[in-house]
């Protein structure tokens, strides 16, 4: 896999393989999951300087398939930070190896918290947006939290 190091942000590149196929022969949306956790937890990792956990993935949206055979990226990137989280969106692109353009097959935003070895939360350097698509990207994020506090609140009953 290869990966950037541009603080906040990270890719990955790699070639999908026989052994990710589901029984329609595409890639497994499950495998694709996988991908994106790995991603996010570099992301996040790389930014808070320490061991992270998932705590929330939310509105996993798959457009497309991923073929078997497929060039990979999974690009990363914070888009927002509390105290101890990291809000970060995850885009999963493909092409066929002899394409010029990736095309994009899967958007999701996951969050991470950083931990100690004992479990407890760390505070996560702050992330600010440089320019007006990370400004949108922030705006995005604060959005979503609002949402899914509406959504934990309608949960509850059936959470007991």
């Amino acid at each position: 896999m290869e990966t950037n190091n541009f603080k906040g942000k990270i890719s990955f590149q790699f070639l999908s393989e026989p052994t990710d196929v589901n029984f329609g022969g595409k890639v497994h949306g499950g495998v694709v999951m996988k991908w994106i956790d790995q991603a996010a937890f570099a992301c996040a990792g790389s930014w808070a300087e320490a061991y992270c956990v998932t705590v929330y993935v939310g509105g996993i949206r798959f457009y497309k398939p991923v073929k078997i055979g497929d060039l990979v990226k999974v690009d990363a990137q914070i888009i927002y930070t509390g105290n101890s989280s990291m809000h970060i969106a995850i885009d999963v692109s493909s092409k066929n190896i002899k394409e010029k353009k990736f095309q994009k097959t899967t958007h999701c935003i996951i969050v991470f918290v950083a931990i100690d070895d004992d479990g407890n939360k760390l505070t996560v350097p702050k992330w600010t947006p440089h320019n007006e698509r990370e400004e949108q990207l922030e705006a995005y994020a604060i959005k979503l939290m609002g949402l899914r506090k509406s959504i934990e609140d309608e949960m509850k009953p059936y959470l007991e």
